[in-house]
């Protein structure tokens, strides 16, 4: 495999089509992906990732099983949200640009399988649909979490269609640290960071008021620039 330098500043926009979107058009996004995921897996068997299938963003196929990919933005800015408008109008000149700049780097990415199961929604798509997640990645993690621990989360339908995916990681820290999360667990990998006060999926995903999503900001900036930083440590 050519082993391509991964810039952890490079914005996923600036080498997509006007008006597509990096998680399908990006050419860099897709090679970044299939160098940072093709490696050993918590059992030591290797993971292969191909971007040369037709039809196919990335594919796996081994005796581990058959995968197909799509690329997902992690983080969710809400700078295009029409129901978020009114707070992020409220912003400094830029503020909002900057932010949905820095989340379509690396470490606002991540793959999900993207074969639809019985017809049903993918895990990115459920995700981004289901108004107790609203594509959050803290969220998600937590469904994640509970998809491992067997406890019932509001994804707990879509993360068991893809119970042979999370299988190859054989348990939540092993999902976590290939996927380079860590920022986002606590030491023991027993509890999530949240981005947000967390009410066991109780309350709108969506800040509240202008404080509250200033607080959300700030600790998702603090996550993707973790996570850049552990990308470049290990690429």
């Amino acid at each position: 495999m050519v082993i391509p330098y991964i810039d952890i500043k490079f914005c996923f926009l600036d080498d997509t089509p006007i008006g597509k979107d990096p998680d399908s058009y990006s050419p860099t996004l897709r090679r970044y992906h299939k160098y940072l995921w093709s490696k050993s897996l918590p059992s030591g068997k290797i993971f292969i990732l191909d971007d040369t299938m037709q039809d196919n963003y990335l594919y796996h196929k081994s005796d581990l099983g058959e995968f197909i990919f799509s690329s997902d933005s992690a983080i969710h800015t809400f700078t295009k949200l029409s129901s978020m408008a009114w707070i992020i109008n409220k912003l400094e000149d830029g503020e909002a640009e900057s932010f949905r700049r820095l989340s379509y780097t690396i470490g606002g990415m991540i793959i999900f399988p993207s074969n639809r199961v019985d017809g049903k929604a993918t895990i990115n798509g459920a995700r981004g649909m289901h108004p107790k997640i609203k594509d959050r990645i803290d969220l998600t993690l937590e469904c994640i979490r509970r998809h491992y621990s067997k406890d019932i989360s509001p994804l707990s339908d879509v993360m068991g269609r893809y119970s042979d995916f999370f299988a190859l990681f054989n348990n939540f820290r092993g999902y976590i640290e290939f996927f380079l999360l860590q920022d986002l667990v606590n030491s023991d990998f027993s509890a999530i960071n949240f981005l947000a006060p967390f009410n066991d999926f109780q309350t709108s995903p969506l800040p509240r008021t202008l404080d509250e999503y200033q607080a959300y900001k700030a600790k998702t900036i603090n996550f993707v620039n973790s996570r850049n930083k552990r990308i470049q440590d290990v690429s």
